[in-house]
């Protein structure tokens, strides 16, 4: 016989699995890496038995552990990135008119950001929570989730100009 915790579990994935993946995704921008964290923060969450552990905490325990995911796995890549090029032949870039050519999407944009950026970002344009709660999630100050915010919203309207430059006017005509 299944234990409670099991049960919600169980419940938790059939009700909101597909949920969690979306949410995943926005995070990564990867619906492989996604389905990974969402399996990775499942069992972070319910690898060892919980007393009284409900559906809603229980959906709010795996998020948190999915965000916490994602920003350890970006604190390891920016760790491999600095020495990988003692270990590994440099790749080799495409040519201007291949990059040029390449579509450029709010999910890769977000990638761009800091773990940080990303998160808050997500929290607030995704899940819809207010500063004080975003905060609360994260565990950081309000302001420096305004903070994350701001430069990321910056940073995305940045980069949606230099993708497309009529986006910063008023029209296409150059005009403000």
């Amino acid at each position: 016989m299944a234990s409670a915790w099991d049960r919600v579990a169980e419940r938790l994935v059939a009700e909101r699995g597909d949920a969690l993946v979306r949410y995943a995704y926005l995070l990564c921008g990867d619906r492989d890496e996604a389905a990974d964290l969402v399996q990775d923060a499942l069992v972070r969450t319910f690898g060892k038995p919980r007393r009284s552990l409900e559906l809603p905490r229980a959906e709010a325990y795996v998020r948190r552990a999915i965000l916490n995911l994602v920003i350890d796995r970006s604190r390891r890549r920016d760790t491999w990135r600095r020495v990988r090029h003692l270990a590994v032949e440099p790749e080799r870039t495409a040519g201007a008119a291949e990059a040029v050519d390449e579509r450029i999407d709010l999910a890769e944009r977000l990638r761009a950001l800091s773990p940080r950026q990303s998160a808050c970002l997500v929290l607030r344009y995704y899940e819809d929570l207010p500063v004080a709660e975003i905060a609360r999630v994260l565990g950081i100050a309000q302001g420096s989730v305004k903070r994350y915010l701001s430069d990321g919203l910056r940073a995305l309207s940045s980069s949606m100009i230099a993708a497309d430059p009529a986006v910063g006017t008023g029209g296409g005509d150059g005009t403000p």
